[in-house]
């Protein structure tokens, strides 16, 4: 029976620990999909996934993901460079301030967190890359709207993919 060497095993287990990171990747590179659409109101789905991957599944991913991840969408997104890195990550140290103070959550709680994870993230990346001046925010309004809205499908996917992962 031949042994393993250190770092053999955890490319065992690599096809089931990139999961999260190839959703979250997918949801981001929904932004260069062709859409035609009169009002800018598509959501960060890069964020949707990522908020959904640590509400979920707490463990699927590593606390310094949300940097790299971050990186990824800002690459693909046009915002400026490394707004998305600094987004995420605080809201993902938001939610870690929750798991703190709370014991157990429900679906609501979960989507009441990640709304405002959301919210905060397109304000703040508003800030970032648009003048004060600039005439957007009812549109912010309308797309965190939205946003918060597709939070519950980006939630069943996320746990669609979790149990094909965990039963693989």
């Amino acid at each position: 029976m031949p042994t393993l060497k250190p770092f053999e095993a955890p490319l065992q287990q690599s096809p089931a620990r990139a999961l999260p990171w190839v959703t979250v990747m997918a949801g981001s590179l929904m932004t260069i999909a062709p859409v035609a659409a009169t009002l800018p109101l598509l959501p960060p789905f890069g964020l949707l996934m990522l908020l959904a991957w640590r509400l979920l599944a707490p463990l699927a991913l590593r606390r310094w993901a949300p940097a790299l991840l971050g990186l990824f969408d800002d690459c693909l997104s046009g915002q400026p460079m490394g707004s998305a890195m600094m987004l995420w990550t605080l809201s993902f140290f938001l939610i870690d301030l929750f798991d703190q103070r709370t014991i157990f959550r429900d679906f609501k709680q979960d989507w009441l967190i990640a709304a405002v994870a959301i919210a905060f993230s397109l304000v703040a990346g508003r800030l970032l890359a648009s003048p004060i001046g600039g005439h957007v925010d009812s549109l912010l309004l309308a797309q965190i709207a939205v946003s918060v809205l597709l939070f519950p499908f980006a939630a069943r996917v996320v746990a669609w993919v979790d149990r094909r992962r965990i039963a693989a």
